[in-house]
């Protein structure tokens, strides 16, 4: 009641002294509403702390350059906007500040938007020191954006993404015909925090514009921003329109680059890249006319191919608005790539991609490759990059010797963290000695930083159990990071048990444990879980047709990990067909690791990842990893499905050693990888066997199989979907047998 008559005093005033500034505020959407109505040029909406739940705010008026409208919270990091919330803005001069959206998703395509519809912008307004964390949908393929800016002038500054799971962009500038293109926006300060990949296209941190309008300007500013482990996709910036400026963000360990994919006359300059060799990080890939890349560093970057340090790319002849133009006019001039694995001329060099580069420039850059190699690589014709006084750290054979010096180069690490050769007549080349890092105090909100993330497997408390316990009810009562230490004997699940939480099931040290199933289910993962099993015993022999050890729900939000180690598991083959580990449409696992393990008799898959049948690049789990585990009689070791030919993720990673795959086989494969990017397969053996099938549809396949024995068992099968030529895989050091 009191929070009411302030409201009704409050706005009473600032219509009888219009050019009085006032703070409203409002303990509810009614009193917000009637606030924003009310609302003059400096008036400042206060929303009461607490939580505003299914809030879908609108802010409009006309504001002031010197007397914004503001809306703000209570007390900075106090009003949390949850459930299905969202903000929209239209008008001039508008402000928001202090609110964090958290615990939910937007029941629309944004969760803020700097427009109130089709036809009505905001222009000139800015939000700061906002929070969205972890505010997803928990289907990862239901796309949204978190901010989408649209008209003109507008600025997002000193705020904190971090935890984006599902599709769409972080950040996105919108850019359509018949709505403001000269946008003059700045992204600055903000802090763009872990985003893990999304296992499809769709998942960039910032994109500027689309293809469709990309030949006008948007000259939009980002600078300043910290992207820290940003890994959605490969374009952590994607820049689809022309005349902007990225310039003195900071990235760390990130996978993916800045990316200029479309437009004309962009600027990327004094940006700081610390790939801390994480793989697929990289920098700059450049297409496109008229692109500058100056002045900026890159450390331990492990990227490849299109995700190299720096990557200049051909084009396609003629291309239509959203392949790839033809490199023309570039200029890459005084960056330092030192420790890092590529350096691309010519990437993507194909077929369809034939342009190359011309009348581009690549000079005063210093080169260190990792480990002391040779960073350069050379797809196709770059006759049309001059090579000017580039310095590279001495390598015995180097690629390029015109215009790429051959010197000793000593580096030490000066007070701005950066590594600079000691060499005074080296001073002129490589990046600027005045490069200062964003530190993570200038970027972001103050008060707030994300909660710790949830506990790893074994983090939490080790809770003993015996065969007479229920090992469901163990499970409800458990805690995120706990582990069940089970002793030995059988323990009866007569249902497949919810996990809602990372946790671990683990036989006692000398113990026995058995896990008796009655319908061959034994757990499903649930929204926030994961579950790692150790030294126990799976009896499935009871199983029906269709089972499933360890599914995960179709509502599970990404990102979940399981693991098998030490494991033991026994089917009842060929009377009912049931799988070991199966993932439903829209999840998403970080990593499967199989381990030390022994499956017999299953009829189905061990790991059936085949549920994304979309074109557009889903796959279920980026990385899957078997290693010294054995397979007897089992349908196939793992089905993995990626389908279409975007280019735009890193995964999957197949990893297979040490292992033994014995008279199993289905549909004509024991192992089949369908569009996998990443295979190393050595040191198995398969007997008796069907074999391993492998089909490359997308990018460049990076395939190893590598020192195994195939004995009665088919040489591996390597199919090419689109890609004319030979098969890309490295076959060697193998054994095929005829008999055992």
């Amino acid at each position: 009641m009191l929070l009411r008559t302030a409201l009704t005093l409050a706005i009473t005033a600032a219509a009888a002294h219009p050019a009085l500034a006032r703070d409203i505020l409002v303990a509810d959407q009614t009193q917000f509403k009637a606030a924003v109505k009310a609302a003059k040029a400096g008036d400042s909406i206060l929303l009461a702390d607490g939580e505003w739940r299914d809030f879908q705010a609108v802010l409009s008026g006309e504001g002031r350059t010197d007397k914004p409208i503001t809306l703000t919270a209570q007390t900075k990091g106090k009003v949390v906007l949850t459930g299905q919330s969202n903000l929209r803005l239209s008008g001039r001069h508008l402000v928001v500040s202090g609110l964090i959206f958290r615990d939910g998703f937007s029941p629309t395509s944004e969760v803020i938007s700097f427009r109130r519809d089709s036809r009505s912008f905001a222009q000139d307004s800015r939000i700061t020191e906002v929070v969205i964390d972890g505010y997803s949908k928990t289907d990862r393929r239901a796309e949204d954006m978190w901010v989408a800016l649209y008209g003109t002038g507008n600025r997002v500054d000193h705020s904190h993404f971090e935890g984006k799971t599902n599709a769409g962009v972080t950040l996105a500038v919108i850019r359509r015909a018949g709505q403001p293109l000269d946008n003059r926006h700045r992204i600055d300060h903000n802090y763009f925090g872990p985003r893990p990949p999304l296992g499809s296209n769709g998942g960039e941190t910032i994109r500027i514009g689309t293809s469709e309008e990309s030949l006008s300007a948007s000259n939009t500013i980002v600078e300043r921003n910290i992207f820290d482990r940003t890994s959605g996709e490969v374009e952590i910036v994607s820049v689809k329109s022309g005349g902007n400026i990225l310039r003195e963000n900071l990235v760390l360990s990130s996978q993916g680059a800045f990316v200029l994919r479309h437009g004309n006359g962009n600027r990327v300059e004094r940006n700081i890249f610390f790939g801390n060799n994480v793989p697929d990080s990289g920098g700059v890939r450049i297409i496109n006319r008229d692109q500058t890349v100056r002045d900026n560093y890159f450390e331990g970057l492990a990227g490849k191919d299109l995700k190299s340090a720096i990557s200049v790319m051909n084009g396609v002849p003629n291309s239509v608005i959203n392949r790839y133009h033809q490199v023309s006019g570039a200029v890459i001039e005084h960056n330092s790539i030192v420790g890092s694995a590529r350096i691309t001329f010519a990437a993507g060099a194909d077929a369809e991609r034939s342009a190359p580069p011309i009348d581009s420039r690549f000079s005063h850059n210093l080169i260190a490759g990792a480990n002391g190699s040779d960073p350069f690589r050379v797809d196709g014709d770059i006759a049309g990059i001059a090579l000017a006084g580039n310095v590279e750290a001495k390598v015995a054979k180097p690629l390029l010797t015109s215009g790429v010096e051959q010197r000793d180069v000593a580096l030490v690490r000066a007070p701005n963290g950066l590594l600079y050769p000691t060499d005074p007549t080296l001073a002129n080349v490589g990046a600027p000695r005045d490069l200062v890092p964003v530190k993570r105090e200038e970027a972001g909100v103050s008060w707030y930083r994300s909660a710790a993330a949830e506990a790893a497997f074994g983090a939490g408390r080790t809770i003993p159990l015996t065969a007479a316990a229920s090992l469901a009810e163990a499970v409800t009562t458990s805690r995120p990071g706990d582990t069940l230490a089970l002793a030995s004997g059988a323990y009866d699940v007569l249902a497949p048990i919810a996990i809602r939480h990372r946790l671990t099931i683990a036989g006692q040290k000398g113990a026995n444990p058995i896990l008796r199933l009655a319908t061959g289910g034994l757990a499903r993962v649930e929204a926030g879980g994961g579950l790692k099993l150790e030294r126990v015993e799976i009896d499935a022999r009871a199983a029906r047709t269709d089972a499933v050890l360890v599914a995960i729900g179709a509502d599970v939000a990404p990102n979940y990990s399981i693991a098998m180690h030490g494991v033991t598991v026994r089917g009842p083959g060929a009377k009912a067909r049931i799988d070991g580990i199966t993932m439903a449409p829209g999840t998403f696992a970080d990593a499967i690791d199989i381990t030390g393990s022994r499956f017999t008799d299953l009829a189905g898959a061990v790991v059936l990842g085949t549920a994304e049948q979309t074109p557009k690049g889903w796959y279920p789990v980026e990385r899957l990893t078997i290693a010294d585990s054995h397979f007897t009689r089992v349908g196939m070791v793992a089905d993995l499905l990626r389908k279409g030919s975007d280019e735009s993720t890193f995964g999957p990673w197949f990893a297979m050693t040490e292992s033994q795959v014995t008279d199993s086989g289905a549909d004509d494969a024991s192992l089949r990888l369908s569009g996998v990017q990443h295979t190393a397969i050595t040191g198995n053996d398969f007997t008796r066997s069907a074999p391993v099938t492998l089909i490359h549809s997308v990018g460049t396949p990076d395939t190893r199989i590598t020192k195994n024995r195939f004995i009665a068992t088919p040489e591996p099968r390597i199919e090419e979907l689109a890609y004319k030529g030979p098969v890309r895989a490295k076959l060697s050091d193998n054994i095929v047998e005829a008999r055992p």
